[in-house]
């Protein structure tokens, strides 16, 4: 899973920075465990720190990690990036 054509929507473009996408496609590279169809990530930028949890459902998994976050404004997002075996699309939660 998740060895596809990746996408990501609109909202992602306009409203996750670059960076960020990429460090989320990392993550779900690096996972050890069989992926889920569906990867979920809360996102937290706030006071020079970048906090994600990324979660999947089945088999469970929770993942944290906290970056340096410079120069970034503010913000709170809940991701979700699905594979449906053709393409993996990323996008925010409100999309879906």
């Amino acid at each position: 899973m998740f060895q596809n054509q990746r996408y990501i929507t609109k909202g992602i473009s306009s409203e996750i920075p670059f960076w960020i996408q990429m460090v989320l496609w990392v993550m779900i590279d690096a996972m050890e465990e069989p992926k889920d169809w569906l990867q979920v990530f809360r996102v937290k930028g706030e006071k020079g720190e970048l906090h994600i949890v990324h979660t999947q459902e089945e088999p469970v998994y929770c993942h944290e990690v906290t970056l340096p976050l410079n120069g970034e404004k503010e913000f709170t997002a809940k991701i979700f990036v699905i594979d449906d075996s053709d393409h993996s699309t990323m996008l925010l939660a409100e999309e879906y």
